[in-house]
């Protein structure tokens, strides 16, 4: 009878080094093929073969789920012909709801030392002022000339100096506008300082309707004056939803939208659907939504993620990832997972702050479609809309990452809407302090674990044959050296088992 610790010294003995080098390159051979294979797969179907594999067929095997939820890939193709329109990639546009900088932005300074906006910011701001609230002919009043001038300045101390004596020529309305929103500190100073801005605006917009038709100038005038009454009136609204006024607010902006139906451009619906969730009047937003939500009209994060809401809140309350992935998803269910994944391709970076793992920050007061900068907007103010919704963040949890798994690869194609803009982190690091905040970036899809650990198990064994093949001596007795070690547990074990087994049956054995 021969040891078993024998016998493998005498396998070992008998292994040349030609033998090593063939098995280290034939290893490294078969690990490079099923990298090669891999990296293809991953580059054309944007996941790992073996992965999926694994989750398709061995996991239903071990008893596994998938708690993935299934899409249909067919819902609001319209949405990517209809947005597939030749216009700028990396449009700026003012948040609707942002925030008053002397009551708001400002304290937030005065507490923290931080500056919540970004001198790129505040220039558009000014730009936007300067669109919105002069024209040719103010060299006609002096009280609108000096305005013009406080516009353009940087220095904020000057801006309200000039106003101050704006208002001391006569009641300027747009010198009210900038003291509410520059020199209040509080939300009640803003309020009373608007209502004294109205009625100045009012009595301009009235005259300047009357001349708007004798030609150029009067034309550029009353466009100017409407443009001022509608900021005011949006304001005085804001400030009564921010005072706990909302129904008040709600009636404000309805009666705004009435009054100007073309002015579009300045998103009053959102502040309207803001209010309106805060009422927990899901009806009325349903009807705005249905509205403004329309494939030939711009998407943003508040009208995909608000429609995503009110289908989740239909189901969220009993939904169990666990139950969905046994007896499969309802229809109403099927709708909602639907709803989320469609504002999650349109703007990837809100769930991260609805689910509050990622920090939130002042809104900036201009954003960027589909980037960081609009989630932070739209997460700062609504945030508590889904938190009041049972269920709908754990809806979101278990079914936004879906999303990427959805969109054709490279994710840059796009699904239902026009491919994501690659320009975004560039204009939101511009829009966004940085300084005190990490910009959030188009979410990429990583390389799967099996294509990492083939490159790595490629390249060590290729590493082995070489190292073989150039000392094949020296390898052989690291070869060796490392099979004994390898093998030691099982002599232990067999040892063992030869001082417990009679001689004669263990010879049996061996024999066998």
């Amino acid at each position: 009878m021969f040891g078993t610790e024998s016998s493998l010294s005498m396998f070992l003995n008998t292994l040349t080094p030609k033998f090593y080098v063939a098995l280290t390159g034939t290893s490294s051979l078969i690990s490079g093929l099923i990298l090669i294979f891999e990296w293809w797969y991953f580059r054309k179907y944007g996941t790992s073969f073996i992965e999926q594999v694994s989750v398709s067929h061995l996991r239903p095997l071990l008893g596994g789920v998938d708690n993935s939820s299934p899409t249909n890939s067919n819902t609001s193709n319209g949405d990517a012909d209809s947005n597939r329109q030749s216009v700028s990639e990396c449009k700026v546009w003012r948040n609707p709801l942002n925030l008053f900088r002397g009551a708001e932005y400002n304290r937030y300074t005065w507490v923290t030392g931080r500056e919540p906006l970004t001198y790129y910011d505040m220039n558009l701001s000014a730009q936007d002022h300067q669109t919105f609230f002069t024209c040719d002919s103010d060299h006609l009043r002096p009280a609108d000339a000096i305005m013009q001038k406080a516009w353009r300045e940087r220095n904020p101390q000057a801006r309200i100096s000039a106003a101050h004596q704006s208002l001391e020529l006569e009641d300027c309305a747009t010198a009210s506008i900038l003291l509410a929103e520059e020199e209040a500190t509080t939300i009640v100073e803003a309020e009373k300082l608007f209502k004294q801005a109205l009625k100045a605006g009012e009595g301009c917009y009235r005259r300047s309707q009357q001349l708007q038709h004798h030609g150029a100038q009067y034309e550029a005038q009353h466009r100017r004056d409407t443009n001022v009454l509608v900021y005011i009136k949006r304001r005085l609204a804001m400030c009564s939803r921010k005072l706990g006024r909302t129904r008040e607010a709600v009636k404000m902006l309805r009666d705004l939208m009435k009054e100007f139906p073309l002015l579009s451009m300045f998103n009053i619906h959102e502040n309207l659907l803001e209010s309106l969730l805060e009422l927990q009047n899901y009806a009325d937003v349903q009807a705005v939504l249905a509205k403004y939500d329309d494939i030939s009209l711009p998407k943003s994060a508040t009208i995909c993620y608000t429609a995503a809401l009110l289908k989740a809140r239909a189901v969220s309350d009993k939904f169990s990832p666990e139950a969905a992935s046994r007896r499969g998803l309802s229809t109403a269910e099927m709708n909602a997972v639907e709803a989320i994944h469609r504002a999650v391709e349109f703007n990837p970076h809100v769930p991260k702050y609805l689910l509050e793992m990622k920090s939130l920050i002042l809104p900036p007061e201009h954003i960027l479609k589909r980037g960081d900068s609009e989630a932070i907007a739209y997460a700062f103010f609504h945030l508590q809309h889904w938190k009041r919704v049972e269920g709908a963040l754990n809806l979101l949890h278990c079914t936004w990452e879906g999303t990427f798994r959805m969109i054709p690869y490279p994710l840059e194609k796009g699904h239902l809407f026009y491919p994501y803009p690659i320009c975004t982190e560039t204009a939101d690091r511009e829009l966004l302090p940085t300084v005190f905040h990490e910009v959030s970036v188009y979410p990429k899809k990583e390389l799967p674990f099996f294509i990492l650990f083939t490159a790595g198990l490629c390249s060590f064994t290729a590493m082995l044959a070489l190292l073989t093949h150039q000392f094949p001596e020296l390898m052989g007795v690291f070869a060796k050296a490392f099979l004994s070690t390898l093998f030691a547990p099982l002599n232990f074990i067999m040892e063992k088992v030869e001082s417990i087994l009679p001689s004669s049956l263990w010879h049996q054995l061996t024999r066998i």
